[in-house]
């Protein structure tokens, strides 16, 4: 059984939950964005959560299978259509073989995933099929005639209809746990964190959102060495506007990280778009996820 990509989009690339476990060597974990959509999805077509599947930044994905499948569509709400005919997101969605599936523009939200039933089955790199867009690891990025196979179902059919998710929000609000480098900041700057919103720039991707909003003044001026660190770390360069790492974010490029998002947010983040606004709020310091 094969997908046969008629068209990426903006962007498509496979991804699951991951690689963890090897920051120590240098790779990042990355994985999807979204993993509370990639979850949903893989769960309403009765696949494992972990499975593979393909997420797609802004719709326009178009994709088409050589046999019969089950596919479900998560995150971003899109237009769908199915051979031509409007269907629905948050659901098992039968098609035919030759049948096309289309994704529109999300109306709101960044990024869609579409699961198939027994995952998209590319090789796995480093214990994983994810693509990793910074440091090129896994599958390259979708582009036209690409065909990805798709395993065998593994579990029973799914037993459910449809999965209601609530609407997006027009601004998004984000808990942040404090720290590890928040004493290199002043009153003021920590302050400011969480005393306006920031809004999403153009320069916005897998590996993080640069932020427009009140500067973080910082009260130790010279560089770090660079630190290993998590999704959702807010690293701050010397202009004062946070970077907000996603995925497939790097290590720290000598800057300090003032915040991290709380892990319950970071599909919030996933879903941030440009010209959104942002709004963050503290929830104390307390021991930062694992890096590893």
């Amino acid at each position: 059984m094969t997908l046969e990509v008629l068209s990426p989009g903006p962007l498509a690339t496979v991804q699951d939950l991951g690689r963890p476990g090897l920051a120590h060597l240098g790779v990042g974990e990355s994985g999807a964005a979204d993993r509370r959509s990639l979850r949903l999805a893989n769960r309403l077509v009765g696949n494992p959560e972990s499975a593979a599947a393909v997420e797609a930044t802004l719709g326009g994905l178009a994709v088409r299978f050589d046999t019969a499948v089950l596919v479900a569509l998560t995150g971003a709400p899109c237009p769908v259509t199915a051979a031509g005919r409007p269907a629905a997101m948050y659901a098992p969605l039968p098609l035919r073989a030759g049948e096309t599936l289309q994704l529109g523009m999300p109306d709101a939200g960044l990024r869609t995933y579409l699961a198939v039933r027994g995952g998209i089955d590319v090789p796995c790199v480093l214990g994983s099929r994810s693509t990793d867009t910074m440091a090129s690891l896994g599958p390259p990025p979708l582009g036209p005639g690409a065909r990805l196979p798709v395993g065998a179902p593994t579990r029973p059919h799914p037993g459910v209809d449809v999965a209601p998710q609530a609407p997006y929000a027009s601004e998004i609000r984000l808990d942040v746990v404090l720290g590890p480098r928040e004493d290199w900041f002043t009153a003021e700057g920590l302050a400011a964190l969480c005393h306006g919103p920031y809004t999403v720039t153009d320069k916005c991707d897998r590996v993080g959102i640069r932020l427009d909003g009140p500067v973080l003044t910082r009260r130790i001026e010279r560089e770090l060495k660079p630190e290993a660190t998590v999704t959702g770390a807010l690293q701050v360069p010397p202009n004062g506007q946070p970077i907000l790492f996603l995925a497939d974010h790097p290590v720290t490029g000598g800057y300090p990280v003032i915040a991290v998002l709380a892990e319950d947010d970071l599909h919030l983040a996933a879903q941030a778009r440009p010209g959104q606004r942002l709004w963050f709020r503290t929830a104390g310091r307390r021991r930062l996820r694992n890096v590893g």
